[in-house]
C-alpha cells in the first residue's frame, strides 16, 4: 500500500483504512463501540483484529491511540503492516499471532484530545483504586499557572511559568507536569479516580485474546518525545532486571536505538504511574511478557507541552471563539502528528524493524 495514503487525518478514514485492510487480511475482527459519537458525529470504537490463531502460544500486540491525538501515526502503521506480506508470513513462520487493537481511546482520536472522554490520561488510569492513590505536590503548585483563566496566556503568566523552570529546571518541570495527578479532575495528565471506559475494555480484550498465550510482546505507538522521526524503544515492563534484558537483547540489535527506562533515568519519559501495561500481568498473568512504547519525536517538548495546555484550556471553556478553538486544534495535531512522508517513512521503517525484531524474540525460546 502507498505510504501516504495508509494515513488518515481523520478518526473516521483511519478507521474505515484499518478496518478494510484488517478485512482483506482475512483478520478476525471484533469492534467494542465507544458510548459517545466523533467529532463528526461518527460511530467510535476499539477496534481488534486477529492475524493467527486464537490458540498460538506466542502473542504480539501492536496498539495504537492510548494517547488519542497520536493515533493518527499509530493507525497508519497498523493500516501498512496489515497489508504488508512480508510481515505477516515473518509472523507466521514464527508461529506468532498479531493482535491489533486499533484506538485505545478512540474518544480523543476523534476529537484530537490526548486524553479520554473522562478527561483522563489513560496511560496514568491503571491504579489500584482501593488504595490512596500517589500525590504530585509539584502539579499542585503548578495548576493554576498550566491553565490559566485566558487563553492564549497573558505575559505575566509566561512569566511566572519561565521563573518555576528556571529554578527547577525543564526536566523537573516535564516530570511535575506529566508523571500524572489524580487531584484536579480538569487538569493535566489527570489519572482519574476510577478505571475509564478504555480501561475496563483493554482488560476485557487482554483476557479475551491472551490467556492462552505463554509469552507476550507489545509494541505500543506513541508520539511526542524526543528528536523528530525519531522512534525511542521505552522499556513498558515492570522494574524487573530479567524483563529488561530481554527487551534489549530483543529491540537494540540491528543499529536500532537502544531501549531505554523509566526506571533508569535513561529515558525522554519521566517515571510515571499508573501505566496501561500494567494489566497484562493481571489479565494474563500465565504469560512471560515483553513490551515497548515506541516513542517517536514531532516537537520540542515544551513546544508539546504548550500545546497540551491549550487543549486542556479549550475543554474547559468550550465558548471559546470558533477560530481559537481551530488554532488550538492545529497546534494538537502539529505536536503529535508530522504530516510529511519524510516522517511517516522514518516511522514505518522504525515500527517495521520492532515488530520483526519481537517475532524473533518470541520464537527463540
Amino acid at each position: 500500500m502507498d505510504l501516504h495514503a495508509a494515513f488518515s487525518t481523520r478518526y473516521a478514514a483511519a478507521r474505515a483504512k484499518f478496518l478494510e485492510a484488517a478485512g482483506a487480511a482475512g483478520m478476525a475482527q471484533r469492534t467494542c463501540e465507544h458510548p459517545l459519537r466523533g467529532r463528526d458525529g461518527e460511530t467510535l470504537a476499539m477496534d481488534v483484529a486477529l492475524d493467527g490463531s486464537p490458540d498460538a502460544e506466542q502473542l504480539f500486540i501492536v496498539s495504537s491511540a492510548c494517547h488519542g491525538a497520536e493515533g493518527y501515526c499509530g493507525s497508519g502503521v497498523q493500516v501498512l503492516t496489515a497489508h504488508d506480506a512480508g510481515w505477516r508470513a515473518k509472523a507466521r513462520a514464527g508461529g506468532v499471532a498479531v493482535l491489533y487493537i486499533h484506538a485505545l481511546n478512540p474518544y480523543g482520536f476523534s476529537h484530537l484530545r490526548r486524553t479520554t472522554h473522562e478527561n483522563v490520561d489513560l496511560n496514568r488510569n491503571f491504579q489500584d483504586f482501593s488504595q490512596p492513590l500517589p500525590v504530585n505536590q509539584a502539579y499542585r503548585e503548578l495548576h493554576p499557572l498550566l491553565l490559566p483563566d485566558q487563553w492564549p496566556p497573558t505575559a505575566d503568566n509566561q512569566a511566572a511559568l519561565a521563573a518555576w523552570i528556571n529554578i527547577h529546571g525543564a526536566v523537573r518541570f516535564q516530570a511535575a507536569v506529566s508523571q500524572g495527578q489524580h487531584e484536579f479532575a480538569d487538569g493535566m495528565f489527570f489519572g482519574g479516580t476510577a478505571p475509564t471506559w478504555s480501561h475496563h475494555t483493554l482488560r476485557e480484550i487482554l483476557r479475551s485474546y491472551g490467556r492462552r498465550a505463554r509469552r507476550i510482546a507489545w509494541v505500543d505507538l506513541h508520539t511526542g518525545l524526543g528528536p523528530s522521526g525519531v522512534g525511542e524503544r521505552i522499556f513498558a515492563c515492570r522494574d524487573d532486571a530479567q524483563a529488561l534484558a530481554r527487551a534489549r537483547a530483543w529491540w537494540s540489535s540491528g543499529g536500532a536505538t537502544p531501549v531505554t527506562s523509566i526506571y533508569d533515568g535513561s529515558s525522554t519519559s519521566a517515571r510515571l504511574t499508573g501505566l496501561m501495561w500494567s494489566a497484562v500481568y493481571e489479565e494474563c498473568p500465565q504469560a512471560e511478557y515483553t513490551g515497548i512504547a515506541m516513542e517517536y519525536g514531532t516537537l520540542p517538548i515544551l513546544d508539546i507541552i504548550a500545546a497540551l495546555r491549550g487543549d486542556h484550556w479549550l475543554h474547559n471553556h468550550p465558548e471559546a471563539p470558533a477560530e481559537l478553538q481551530a488554532a488550538i486544534k492545529q497546534k494538537m495535531m502539529d505536536a503529535f502528528y508530522v504530516d510529511t512522508d519524510e516522517w511517516r517513512a522514518q516511522v514505518v521503517a522504525q515500527a517495521r524493524q520492532a515488530m520483526f525484531q519481537a517475532v524473533d524474540g518470541l520464537s527463540a525460546a
